[in-house]
């Protein structure tokens, strides 16, 4: 079931139920157990600049990185795609163009619940060219936004390693 939220007042937005969501101890055994997958979406705007958003939450806590998500169970590349477009930028697919950048992998020395044991996600990464500016972005997973150059990207200790890997040479988990 999707509610409808309205961000800031003037874009609504539908929002994935979290019954979909596996409970907090679940979820603790299957990050502790497993690789997780996720999408990472690469934002550019027209003039080139790239959106990241500082981190509310562990893995990447503190820092600025590019939006995504992992797929939910039963839940389609597609539709996460959409769901991630909707709940971390509230825009949808007729506002972007899209270029697969590849596969990564994260590894990451905490979890959601602390730093008893790591985290492991296997990354989709794409390259999203925004033709609509989003009306306004949502906090449930960044407390702020920034547009970067790539330069200041690269260069600044406050983003996320895994963040810099979209924008430099063999990172990728399929480079041999």
């Amino acid at each position: 079931m999707a509610l409808v939220v309205p961000m800031n007042g003037s874009c609504p937005t539908n929002i994935i139920s979290e019954a979909s969501m596996l409970s907090s101890k679940k979820f603790e055994v299957i990050v502790e157990s497993t690789p997780l997958v996720s999408i990472d979406l690469v934002v550019r705007a027209p003039d080139k600049k790239i959106l990241l958003g500082k981190r509310v939450n562990r893995p990447a806590q503190g820092y600025w990185f590019v939006p995504g998500g992992r797929i939910l169970k039963d839940e389609s590349v597609k539709l996460t795609f959409k769901r991630l477009l909707d709940i971390e930028l509230a825009i949808g697919p007729e506002d972007i163009s899209i270029r697969h950048l590849g596969i990564y992998q994260h590894f990451y020395p905490d979890n959601f619940s602390g730093d008893k044991f790591g985290t492991h996600y296997v990354v989709i990464a794409y390259e999203i060219n925004l033709l609509n500016m989003p009306c306004s972005l949502p906090n449930i997973q960044h407390s702020d936004y920034k547009w970067f150059d790539k330069g200041e990207l690269l260069q600044s200790d406050e983003v996320h390693d895994h963040t810099k890997w979209y924008f430099m040479k063999n990172k990728q988990a399929d480079f041999f």
